[in-house]
């Protein structure tokens, strides 16, 4: 059984190292939602470039997805995303026209609908017992850790 937040030692939490809990969150996290993409058969970097080609007016060229997704690079190749496009190609999800601009296709809105679903469930499971203000609270802390130590960090 877990111990309750407001019954936990607030000096011994304060001396644990940030870095390893942010990293366990993410490496669970990161597990978790691509685990339950996978189940769908599709990737995290495909679902990526389906809401960014998506939210595009005019759609968006291989080299403006891979721009959009510079902030994850470290982790995520262009050969990663170049896999996600040709397979989204594949399935017909995604279409490029002559200029190489890729648009979703009519199956390709259908399936970011299913999967937007599925992603809105995975929000819900992970916020499950956390309110929006404890969330947006956590998020601020992170933020300004970030900057404390010189770095930068827009949402995407």
């Amino acid at each position: 059984m877990e111990t309750e937040p407001e019954r936990l030692d607030v000096s011994a939490l304060a001396a644990q190292p940030i870095a390893y809990w942010t990293w366990a969150t993410t490496r669970v996290l990161l597990q978790h939602v691509r685990s339950s993409l996978a189940r769908v058969d599709v990737t995290q970097q495909q679902w990526w470039t389906l809401n960014y080609v998506d939210a595009a007016e005019n759609g968006l060229t291989r080299a403006q997805v891979r721009g959009r997704l510079d902030a994850f690079l470290d982790e995520v190749s262009p050969e990663d995303m170049g896999h996600a496009v040709d397979s989204l190609l594949h399935r017909e999800w995604l279409t490029a026209d002559d200029a190489d601009r890729l648009t979703l296709t009519d199956v390709g809105r259908d399936a970011k609908v299913r999967i937007k679903a599925l992603v809105a469930e995975l929000r819900s499971e992970i916020h499950e017992g956390i309110t929006d203000e404890e969330y947006a609270a956590a998020l601020t802390i992170l933020q300004r850790v970030i900057r404390n130590v010189g770095g930068t960090a827009t949402p995407r």
